[in-house]
C-alpha cells in the first residue's frame, strides 16, 4: 500500500497555526489530485487545501482542530486510486450496449464554493435547491449567508413563540437557554491583536468635527457623470481616504511605525479600510492611495470589500498598511474611540452625518456635520501633530475641490 500523508504546509510568513473550519471530501471518498478535500482559516483568511495525490482519503483531523505547520491531516492511499480505475475499465469492457433512452430536459445542475457549502451543510440545505447568483449559476458565499440568515429569522420566531389554541400565537416567557460555541480564529485574532494594542501601546485620541456641505453638493452635482466615465458611484470614503493620504504625505511621522528603538517612516500611504464581514472585521489596505484618483480608489475598495465579503481575499491582500480609516457610521454611530491597527501608529474613526446647526458667518445653519475620532500612539506622535493632523484632513474634506475629481 502506498500512503500519502497530506500535512499543513506553510501558508505565511507570520502564520504558525490554522483551524480546520470544514472537510471538503467524505471520509474514505476518492480523490483526485488537486482536488480540495478541505478549507483551513488562519488568522487572515480561509484557504482551500487540495489533494497531492489521487485515491482514498483517510481524515486524521477533525474539523475545528487547531493545527500547526506541519501537522498531519489527512492520508491518501494511492493504490484505492489505481483499482478505482481499473474497476471503470473492466465495466467499461464488459458493458453491453443497451437502448437509449428518450430524451429528456437535463436537470440544471447548482454548484456551490467551498465557503458556501459549508454554511449550507450546517443548516442541512440541499444545494440543488437554490439558484446561485454566480457564474453559471454557482452559489457564492454570499447566496449561502443569505440562506443561513433567513433560517436564522425563521428559527429566531419559531423558538420565540408557539401556537396554542386555534392558531393563536403566544411568546414563550423566562427563557434561560445558553449555547456555546468556539469562537472562529479570525475572532479570536481580532481578539488577541485588540488587547495586545490596548496593553502594548500608548494610545490616544483626539476628536474633531468636519462639515461634509461641499462634498455632499459635488457627489449631487457630478454623480452621474462621474458613474457614467467610471461605472461605480462617487462615495464619502474616496474622499476621507485621499485627504488621510495627503495629510500623510505632509505629516511623516503620523505615517511612521515604532520597530524597536527605531521609527519606521513610508514615502507612501497605504491605508486600511475596515470592512465588516459575517466573520469579523478586516482591513485590508489599498496601496499609494497618495497617487490615486477619487475613482480609482473607489474601485479598488469595492473590490476588497466583496472579496472580503465572499472569503475571497488573499494573504497578500490583507498584508500592510501604514494608516487604517473605519467608519462606525455606517452602522449609526455618533461617535466612538478606534482602537489601533498594529503596527500602525494612527487609525482614524468615521461616524454618522448628521444635520445639526453650526455658527456659518454669524449665521445658524443646519448642516451635515460628522464627528472626526483619530487614536494614534503617543510613543510616535505627539499631540501636536495629531490634532495638527486632523486639522489638516478636515480642511482638506471641507475644500475637496483642492483634491482633483477626475469626471
Amino acid at each position: 500500500m502506498s500512503v500519502v500523508e497530506m500535512r499543513v504546509p506553510t501558508i505565511g510568513e507570520s502564520i504558525t497555526e490554522v483551524t480546520l473550519s470544514s472537510w471538503l471530501k467524505p471520509n474514505g471518498s476518492i480523490v483526485k489530485l488537486d482536488e480540495p478535500i478541505c478549507e483551513f482559516e488562519s488568522d487572515k483568511a480561509t484557504l482551500e487545501f487540495p489533494a497531492e495525490a489521487a485515491g482514498k482519503l483517510e481524515w486524521v483531523a477533525s474539523e475545528d482542530d487547531d493545527l500547526e505547520i506541519g501537522a498531519l491531516v489527512a492520508r491518501i492511499d494511492t493504490t484505492a486510486a489505481a483499482s478505482s480505475n481499473d474497476e471503470t475499465s473492466t465495466t467499461a469492457d464488459n458493458a453491453v450496449e443497451q437502448p437509449k433512452a428518450s430524451a429528456e430536459p437535463a436537470k440544471k445542475v447548482e454548484h456551490a464554493s467551498p465557503a458556501a457549502a459549508k454554511i449550507l451543510r450546517e443548516k442541512n440545505v440541499d444545494p440543488a435547491t437554490l439558484s446561485g447568483s454566480g457564474k453559471d449559476g454557482r452559489i457564492t458565499k454570499a447566496d449561502a449567508l443569505q440562506v443561513q440568515k433567513a433560517i436564522e429569522t425563521e428559527t429566531k420566531s419559531t423558538h420565540e413563540s408557539s401556537e396554542v389554541g386555534d392558531g393563536i400565537v403566544q411568546p414563550t416567557s423566562f427563557s434561560r437557554d445558553t449555547t456555546r460555541k468556539k469562537m472562529s480564529r479570525m475572532r479570536r485574532t481580532i481578539a488577541k491583536r485588540l488587547v495586545s494594542a490596548k496593553n502594548s501601546t500608548a494610545m490616544l485620541t483626539t476628536f474633531n468635527e468636519v462639515d461634509l456641505t461641499e462634498i455632499k453638493k459635488i457627489r449631487k452635482q457630478h454623480q452621474e457623470k462621474f458613474i457614467d466615465k467610471h461605472g461605480i458611484k462617487l462615495g464619502y470614503m474616496s474622499f476621507f481616504s485621499k485627504a488621510c493620504a495627503i495629510a500623510l504625505m505632509e505629516m511623516p511621522d503620523v505615517n511612521a511605525r515604532l520597530d524597536g528603538d527605531y521609527l519606521v517612516h513610508h514615502d507612501y500611504a497605504d491605508i486600511s479600510i475596515a470592512i465588516s464581514t459575517p466573520d469579523g472585521l478586516v482591513v485590508p489596505p489599498v496601496h499609494n492611495v497618495e497617487s490615486l484618483s477619487l475613482a480609482e480608489i473607489e474601485l479598488k475598495i469595492k473590490d476588497l470589500a466583496i472579496k472580503a465579503r465572499n472569503g475571497k481575499l488573499t494573504l497578500e491582500e490583507m498584508q500592510g498598511g501604514t494608516f487604517t480609516i473605519t467608519n462606525g457610521g455606517i452602522f449609526g454611530s455618533m461617535m466612538s474611540t478606534p482602537i489601533l491597527n498594529e503596527p500602525q501608529s494612527a487609525i482614524l474613526g468615521m461616524h454618522a452625518i448628521l444635520d445639526r446647526p453650526v455658527n456659518v458667518n454669524g449665521q445658524i445653519e443646519l448642516r451635515p456635520m460628522m464627528y472626526l475620532a483619530m487614536s494614534y500612539d503617543h510613543r510616535v506622535i505627539d499631540g501636536s501633530s495629531s490634532v495638527t493632523f486632523l486639522v489638516k484632513v478636515k480642511n482638506l474634506l471641507e475644500n475637496p475641490i483642492n483634491m482633483l475629481l477626475e469626471i
